[in-house]
């Protein structure tokens, strides 16, 4: 009962403060993007991992990082994706900064879009060309500025069971790139954002679990859908394992 009374109060505050944040940042965001670079990009970054930490310190969502901290190079970052909320706890979950594949149908939303285009790596899932295009993108950006974070579902996780069946892409990339794949989930996202709902939001802790980096080193494609196997068997364990 109390929930049901408090939670509508509490997720005003939440989408008020979020918006609120996001309109005082946009003027820097748009003076930083001109320069439309790797140096404007990591400034943008940045900001929103500071802005995004601070959002959810003010709403009560705590974040608790946990597992081997992954030695310093560049990653292929795979997620479960299961929350609204994931978006915004990656800035501050993940080790370091990377550039996230998402898709391009989010760009049109005003304002938020904007920010979306800078530092996102969009593909169209529809389109063969698109799709190619993300791919030239992501290894030109493994090599030449940051990680790779890709939601391996595609979307949000609506099957009951701890992940839904993963893409190839992000394996693909990891193999073509010969870059190691690291596993990393978010258990509690589900709880505070539910994806169902777009208005239910609450506070709680959020923690961000990394697993042990994956080496693809002389792996080739044919040896794609084993990894993918891997990842997937040890991302769904290591949440079976938080959620108990």
């Amino acid at each position: 009962m109390f929930r049901k009374i408090v939670q509508p109060f509490y997720t005003a505050y939440a989408i008020i403060s979020f918006s609120t944040g996001l309109a005082i940042l946009f003027p820097f965001f748009l003076l930083i993007s001109i320069g439309n670079n790797i140096a404007a990009r990591r400034t943008i970054y940045k900001i929103v991992t500071y802005w995004a930490k601070s959002w959810l310190w003010m709403n009560g969502m705590s974040l608790k990082i946990s597992g081997p901290i992954p030695p310093k190079r560049r990653y292929v970052v795979v997620a479960n994706h299961i929350s609204y909320l994931d978006t915004v706890v990656v800035f501050n979950g993940l080790p370091g900064y990377f550039r996230a594949l998402g898709k391009k149908e989010f760009s049109k939303v005003p304002v938020m879009g904007f920010l979306y285009r800078q530092i996102v790596i969009m593909v169209d899932r529809s389109s063969e060309h698109s799709r190619a295009r993300s791919m030239r993108l992501m290894w030109r950006v493994l090599k030449n500025e940051a990680d790779i974070m890709i939601f391996p579902e595609g979307t949000f996780n609506e099957t009951g069971k701890p992940l839904k069946e993963f893409y190839n892409g992000a394996f693909r990339l990891a193999i073509d790139t010969q870059t190691p794949i690291l596993p990393v989930i978010f258990p509690d996202t589900v709880d505070r954002w539910h994806y169902s709902h777009w208005w239910k939001i609450w506070p709680g802790r959020n923690r961000a679990i990394y697993l042990p980096p994956i080496q693809v080193e002389g792996l080739q494609l044919e040896d794609l859908p084993a990894l993918k196997q891997r990842v997937y068997e040890e991302m769904e364990a290591a949440l079976i394992k938080a959620a108990a």
